[in-house]
């Protein structure tokens, strides 16, 4: 071996050591897996319990009050048992049982094989980073084989780039960050992928012992799919072989065709059946069926409408930068379309990844190259590119947007922009001011969106530690919810969400000056955050501070003036405070904004009353009494100024 070759092999083994550290070190439970109370207790595990019960169910028992919930799926309804101490969000609950929606590839790949061998249940986040790292070490041999093959005279500092792009640049870091149930999912899709490339690339290579190959990329592929179903549409890669370039003349392509088809189609019929036998239809994942944050059986869930929406968020709108470590916060984000879920922490990958630019100059992979050779990598790079555009394509027309799903797209386009980078080295090889000028200017590209995706998976852990102490906080544990979110502040001092949590566990505590402080800090910062505001405004007048605490109220309102219950708390204070015109003010914007609400007639009707107007406010008690007939108070209420109406008649 020369010592250009030693030189390329060590850089390349020391980006992939790098990366493989930083993927240990990044890996997180999310707050679903930090709930619960052993790894046991992770979804994917107990889906591995319920197997190995003979059943298809989760070894968990629905609680007793979701069956006698009118609808279980109600998010109002249900939402404490969601987010119970044994969290139910997420799952899916069908004739009583509980069910696991994601992809069963974790469960019977690695969950299953790792408790058998070592008694013991793997972590969630452990899962993850053993599928990433799956994925990128087959992205890093992918690399390795076409390195070798077609871009000899590629430099060992660019091969070690390209190497890091490939495990820094594409989403990952963030994904490990927080990684619980959903995250393992595309992981294993990911690592699916990966492995369905590399076999593909074989197969391109090797046309005598193409079918073997395609057999082994389908499996791979089937892998993907039961992990992650909306990948399907990529699977036809799997044909290029076959049908593209010197497949096509090539006589047992009829072999092939049932070589890079048959393994993907046994393994989608056995999740057909596998569906079947859990909700009685072969097309049914458990979606409809879930215990969410909002209804996943109604609406639509793909619509064209969210297209181009999606397509700004995911490609278009930069990520927000701060002054505080860790320096990036989410990206704002356009108004959402009619039916589309809020967006979670996405990143526009055209602006906050721009190595991803490099893309375009795949093509230069193989510019100038005898006609098989350019063949097969012009069909690679189709292969590639017909992934991330389905995978771009499938989520465009999701009702959902959030940046783990981006990982179902970026590795590929990252591996993409690799191509480009060696293309663009090859182009360049006979002119040395030139290659130097683009190395200096692909690490720049390198350096930055690396450094986005591990700021952006600091920010991220950040959230999921904010999230967990407001999991902690509504499971009645405020003691354990200010370690959590005390840590949390440390690592992202102007995460307003965890100041505001940390305020409430403090209240809770009775620690009045520090959840002032906690409140006040966030409105310092925001003025336009209305739950700090309103956090803020209830402490004051606890302790006595009702000037500064009215204020605050409306403050709130001006950030949020069509919020009946905060005119309600306004006029609340001010009744306190003996102001009944400016009362009765805030009960009367109470009703107009929620004439639904009894208690908000009673109070206007207690207003009034107080100010001597009876024949206003028996109207208003009247009015409560239908929306409430057994409330007492309202009752009451009438009465007595029935009784004071008359009184001054006699």
């Amino acid at each position: 071996m020369n010592p250009a070759e030693r030189a390329r092999r060590r850089a390349l083994c020391a980006g992939v050591i790098l990366v493989l550290a930083v993927y240990g070190f990044a890996a997180r439970s999310g707050p679903l897996e930090a709930m619960g109370s052993s790894a046991a207790e992770s979804y994917y595990n107990l889906l591995v319990r319920g197997f190995q019960s003979g059943h298809l169910s989760l070894s968990r028992e629905a609680p007793a009050a979701l069956a006698r919930l009118p609808d279980p799926y109600d998010p109002v309804a249900n939402v404490r048992l969601r987010e119970a101490a044994e969290p139910l969000h997420d799952l899916s609950y069908y004739r009583g049982k509980l069910y696991l929606y994601f992809g069963v590839t974790p469960a019977l790949l690695l969950f299953w094989p790792y408790a058998a061998l070592t008694g013991h249940y793997l972590l969630h986040r452990g899962a993850a980073a053993i599928f990433c790292a799956g994925a990128f070490l087959a992205a890093a041999v992918l690399l390795r084989s076409i390195q070798r093959r077609h871009f000899p005279e590629a430099r060992a500092g660019v091969l070690a780039g390209c190497a890091l792009a490939l495990g820094l640049a594409t989403g990952m870091p963030i994904l490990l960050a927080r990684a619980d149930v959903y995250e393992v999912a595309i992981a294993g899709g990911a690592m699916g992928i990966f492995l369905s490339l590399a076999a593909l690339w074989r197969a391109l290579q090797q046309p005598g012992s193409a079918g073997s190959w395609l057999a082994a990329a389908s499996t791979a592929y089937g892998v993907a799919v039961a992990s992650r179903p909306s990948l399907l549409p990529g699977a036809a890669i799997l044909l290029i072989p076959v049908f593209w370039g010197e497949g096509r003349r090539d006589r047992r392509w009829l072999r092939n065709l049932g070589c890079a088809a048959g393994p993907l189609i046994l393994i989608g019929l056995g999740l057909l059946v596998y569906n079947d036998r859990r909700f009685g239809a072969p097309l049914e994942f458990g979606q409809r069926y879930q215990l969410a944050g909002s209804r996943q059986d109604a609406g639509h869930l793909y619509s064209p409408r969210f297209l181009w929406f999606n397509f700004r968020v995911y490609f278009l709108e930069p990520g927000r930068w701060t002054r505080s470590f860790p320096f990036v916060g989410g990206s704002s984000s356009p108004s959402l379309p009619a039916g589309h879920r809020p967006v979670e922490d996405p990143f526009g990958v055209l602006v906050d990844i721009p190595l991803a630019w490099l893309a375009l100059a795949a093509p230069l992979a193989w510019r100038g190259r005898p006609p098989a050779e350019r063949a097969v990598l012009r069909s690679f790079v189709i292969a590639i590119a017909w992934l991330c555009g389905s995978a771009v394509l499938v989520l465009g027309l999701l009702d959902g947007n959030c940046s783990r799903y981006e990982v179902d797209f970026l590795p590929e386009l990252i591996l993409l922009a690799v191509l480009g980078v060696l293309g663009l080295e090859r182009t360049l090889a006979g002119r040395p001011t030139m290659r130097h000028i683009l190395g200096g200017a692909g690490s720049l590209l390198l350096g930055l969106s690396v450094a986005f995706n591990l700021l952006a998976a600091i920010a991220h852990y950040a959230r999921a530690r904010s999230d967990f102490g407001g999991l902690l906080l509504d499971a009645g544990r405020p003691e354990a919810a200010i370690g959590v979110l005390e840590e949390t502040l440390r690592w992202q001092p102007d995460l307003s969400a965890a100041r505001v949590e940390l305020g409430d566990a403090y209240v809770q505590q009775g620690r009045t000056t520090d959840a002032l402080a906690q409140f006040a800090q966030v409105v310092r910062k925001d003025p336009d955050d209305f739950e700090a505001r309103a956090n803020l405004a209830n402490v004051l007048m606890r302790t006595g501070r009702f000037e500064e605490g009215i204020e605050q109220f409306r403050g709130a309102l001006r950030v949020h003036p069509g919020n009946a219950a905060m005119h309600g708390n306004l006029g609340l204070v001010l009744a306190k405070m003996g102001r009944m015109d400016e009362a009765a003010a805030e009960f009367r914007e109470a009703v107009r904004l929620d004439p639904g609400s009894a208690q908000f007639h009673n109070y206007l009707g207690s207003a009034l009353a107080n100010l001597g107007r009876m024949a206003e406010a028996i109207p208003e008690y009247e009015a409560a009494l239908r929306l409430a007939p057994g409330d007492a108070t309202a009752r009451e209420n009438l009465a007595m100024a029935r009784a004071r109406l008359i009184a001054p008649a006699r």
